[in-house]
């Protein structure tokens, strides 16, 4: 026990020189009296615990309160201390962290689990008040795991559980790296031992080469410094256990095969001189490009600020540098606990910079037990929402997912068999957003269909958006082919392209190979369980179809005129408007409204009652059913004549999804494109679509089909149709 009290007070000379001794040495005793009759798993006294707890808050940088909570955590709930005399012997302000870490313990309850969530929502609720309350916590569970070898073999597996599911990702949102990496080190020792020692085998056999590698990079950092009048520190290390095991789980890959697991930290005293090593270290080594993050000017929620780099030595192995100041250090290493001495009015600081802390502390002043589920509100879980099942584990999920997402975080046969939802004990739809500390509840069926495709658009991360793709292609490929093929053949309608071209035998093959589809129905099948959708399809065969239907159309043009002599075809005649009227020498010539035809168009023309000839696409709607026998005699051959100089009006209609600056752009590229331009304007849809019709000149068919193409390389215009003029 001396040698364990000692260690503390050798750390609180450190840390807490201002710090009131006679009253902690009075917690010590009183917590040592408390505990007298108890030992801890090795046969030590349970004293020794309270007193490590303690000196690991006072490496955190925390006040002499937070050291008398830790000295006393444990005695509301393992002795016969009340809170009334904890308040009395050392103030309210120790009984009240001292109550926020105990346990429930005094508590009725169904199951362990379900203690252990009312644990958690107590000290989450605790937190909000004040948060020395979670890092007494934090340091409690940190002293356990390292006496872990000491808990039977179920205990070692579910503390180490909790603690990544729980204490390490809280370590990481309060920014305590130090301590986030030994829990997640000490708890893979015991959730995988054989990847654990398989990589500290690895690390102790190459310690020596390491251990060179890294002075010499060190040194060659120093040395530049050092010359050009840069203070620094300057240090290497090799990424912790935890961080080479997630690599090696990622990439897939042994640790043989990784290169990138040396890290090395440049320490200065001012943000200047950040952005000035960082020129040096670029110029000493070989930058990869890429991997270069300024957390200095956007710093991470968590408040962490570095300047990370990752290059190549003359060796050719990679290592990441990291270049911070002493205050970006010292949060890097204790998170918001290194902030604390500002409350204290010891330390530096703008209220601006600490204005999210207040927020923290200030949030929730009113709020009971009872209340905590619906309103806790975590400024630090921001962008994650942490959520817990019936039996207390927590799960972590995106901002703003919904019980679908939870389900397939579970299992995806949870997911895939669920037919509704509980959030807090009450039915909820299955869209409904879940907020931070809800209670959510999957309910599921053997006789469940199967996820519904609109949950594709409901759910928020991308796991559970995976899981239902695969169940969809796995499991109903013939819905999939009828929902794709409906899908498909809408989107081919809305864009104007013939669905008879699809089963063309000389034009299928060609349209599957540009969309890497063996057949017609894989295609279906994929737009059916999302895996792509139609209009991705339709856009890259458009062009082609369009191509298609042009040269069939030309060919039943030719195949339905009449055979006549050479020379009668080569007759000279009246070009008007730029168009030949075959057999009619002189007549009145107007161009279709319907479909604007523009030379280079395959068309056909159409004797109307006192207006002379209409001219039409061949693949006008309004020019399908020539071939009607009480029509048939209206219809006229027609061609262009070689007046290729002459313009011809036409227009396009452009299918947008709507943003700022779109009309500009479309003006812009037709500007550039040196085009004509006759109107312009455009309409908002509903959907967050627009349409806008652009009329202008164009000499034949070649130049409208590039002005087009032009068009649809603008962003957010994803169609187009020749409209009416």
């Amino acid at each position: 026990m001396e040698t364990h009290y000692q260690s503390m007070h050798a750390a609180i000379v450190k840390h807490l020189p201002n710090a009131d001794m006679e009253l902690i040495d009075r917690a010590v005793d009183y917590a040592r009296n408390k505990h007298r009759d108890q030992k801890r798993k090795d046969g030590s006294p349970y004293i020794i615990h309270p007193l490590a707890v303690a000196e690991i808050v006072v490496e955190m940088g925390l006040d002499t309160d937070a050291v008398l909570g830790a000295l006393l955590h444990d005695c509301i709930e393992d002795t016969d201390a009340s809170h009334e005399e904890i308040e009395k012997l050392f103030g309210a302000s120790v009984a009240e962290l001292v109550e926020g870490v105990t346990k429930l313990t005094r508590a009725n309850f169904s199951s362990s689990e379900q203690e252990q969530m009312e644990n958690l929502r107590k000290m989450f609720m605790a937190m909000s008040k004040d948060i020395r309350v979670v890092l007494i916590k934090i340091a409690d569970r940190l002293h356990n795991m390292r006496t872990m070898q000491y808990q039977t073999p179920e205990k070692q597996i579910s503390k180490c559980r909790e603690t990544m599911d729980i204490y390490a990702p809280l370590a990481h949102r309060l920014g305590m790296q130090k301590i986030k990496w030994e829990l997640e080190d000490i708890a893979l020792r015991y959730l995988d031992p054989d990847d654990y020692n398989r990589i500290t085998a690895y690390l102790n056999a190459h310690k020596e080469q390491d251990e060179a590698f890294m002075r010499t990079i060190q040194d060659k950092i120093k040395e530049r410094l050092t010359a050009v009048g840069i203070h620094n520190t300057t240090y290497g290390r090799i990424k912790h256990v935890y961080s080479i095991y997630r690599k090696m789980q990622v990439q897939d890959k042994s640790i043989e095969e990784l290169y990138d697991i040396y890290a090395f930290r440049v320490i200065v005293d001012t943000i200047p001189d950040c952005y000035n090593v960082l020129g040096h270290i670029h110029d000493l080594f070989n930058l990869v490009p890429g991997r270069f993050k300024d957390y200095i000017s956007t710093p991470k929620p968590n408040m962490y600020q570095s300047l990370h780099t990752t290059v190549i030595g003359s060796q050719g192995i990679p290592f990441e540098v990291q270049i911070r100041t002493w205050d970006m250090h010292e949060t890097a290493e204790y998170g918001i606990a290194a902030h604390w001495k500002y409350k204290q009015g010891t330390g530096a600081g703008s209220e601006k910079d600490f204005e999210w802390i207040r927020r923290l502390l200030e949030s929730q002043q009113d709020s009971d037990a009872e209340e905590y589920v619906q309103s806790l509100k975590i400024d630090m879980f921001d962008d994650e929402v942490f959520v817990f099942t019936p039996k207390g584990r927590i799960v972590s999920l995106p901002a703003g997912s919904t019980p679908i997402d939870f389900a397939y975080a579970i299992h995806s046969g949870v997911g895939n068999a669920m037919i509704g939802a509980k959030v807090n004990n009450r039915i909820a739809n299955i869209d409904t957003p879940l907020k931070n500390g809800d209670i959510v509840e999957v309910l599921t069926s053997k006789a469940a269909k199967g996820p519904s495709r609109d949950w594709l658009n409901i759910c928020k991360s991308n796991q559970a958006r995976t899981k239902i793709k695969q169940w969809f292609k796995k499991e109903k490929r013939e819905e999939n082919v009828a929902h794709g093929r409906a899908a498909f053949e809408s989107e081919m309608r809305r864009v104007g392209l013939p669905l008879s071209i699809t089963i063309d035998p000389e034009v299928s093959p060609q349209l599957l190979k540009k969309l890497s589809f063996d057949d017609w129905e894989d295609m279906y099948a994929a737009i059916g369980y999302g895996g792509l959708t139609a209009v991705k399809a339709v856009g890259r065969i458009r062009d082609d179809i369009n191509k298609a239907v042009r040269a069939q159309a030309n060919d039943k043009l030719m195949q339905s005129a009449p055979q006549r002599q050479e020379p009668d075809l080569r007759r000279d005649r009246h070009a008007i408007n730029g168009v030949i009227v075959e057999d009619i020498d002189s007549c009145m010539i107007k161009f279709a409204k319907c479909c604007a035809p523009v030379p280079g168009d395959a068309i056909v023309g159409f004797i109307t009652k006192g207006f002379g000839v209409s001219i039409h696409r061949c693949d006008c709607p309004n020019a399908a059913h020539r071939d009607d026998p009480i029509q048939a005699a209206r219809w006229v051959r027609v061609r262009w004549a070689n007046e290729e100089d002459q313009p011809f009006e036409t227009t396009l209609e452009l299918d947008c999804i709507t943003r700022d600056g779109l009309l500009l752009d479309v003006a812009s590229t037709l500007t550039t494109a040196r085009v004509r331009m006759k109107e312009l304007f455009g309409k908002d849809l509903p959907g967050g679509k627009s349409v806008f019709t652009v009329k202008f000149e164009v000499k034949n068919a070649e130049e409208l089909e590039t002005i087009r193409k032009k068009l649809l390389n603008i962003r957010d215009v994803v169609g187009s149709r020749r409209g009416q003029n």
